[in-house]
């Protein structure tokens, strides 16, 4: 028999606003203002969350961790990601690869890329090689270019 191969795509977007820290990839990052979210609202994570969940044929974030219910209210995204882990493994699915885009003006990712990396591949556990996050910038257009929000792309593969 074949092995069963599923790809999975994800999005997340957050509004960037003082008083919050900015969290992406279960990484605080330094800035002055922080993603707006009913969690911690690690954007990152999320995306990648949505791209399992999608291959894996279970839906969404939205469908497992409501904004709506009060004990996912400022909770870490890295406990959402575990679940998350937790729901595809009972399906038998294994992670190949992950690779995400990060869409903001400021703060400049690069120095942060091997930090996110790692930290996705010990969550997910799987090799760092196996995970790529790459970041851009939005040219100065739209609400990611007035430096509003935040924007995230997410793929994954699964296999069993």
């Amino acid at each position: 028999m074949s092995a069963k191969v599923k790809v999975g795509f994800g999005f997340d977007v957050h509004q960037l606003v003082e008083g919050r820290p900015f969290v992406l990839g279960g990484v605080t990052i330094p800035h002055e203002k922080g993603l707006l979210g009913h969690s911690d609202a690690d954007a990152l994570l999320h995306a990648i969350c949505d791209a399992l969940l999608g291959a894996a044929g279970l839906e969404d974030i939205g469908t497992h961790f409501p904004d709506t219910d009060e004990k996912y209210k400022n909770i870490d995204s890295k406990i959402l990601y575990r679940e998350t882990l937790g729901l595809i493994t009972q399906k038998g699915f294994k992670i190949g690869n992950i690779d995400a885009t990060v869409v903001l003006e400021k703060p400049k990712l690069k120095p942060f890329i091997p930090q996110l990396r790692k930290s996705i591949s010990e969550l997910s556990n799987i090799e760092i090689t196996d995970v790529t996050v790459k970041a851009t910038t939005n040219e100065k257009m739209g609400f990611i270019g007035r430096k509003e929000g935040v924007a995230v792309y997410a793929v994954c593969l699964l296999y069993v």
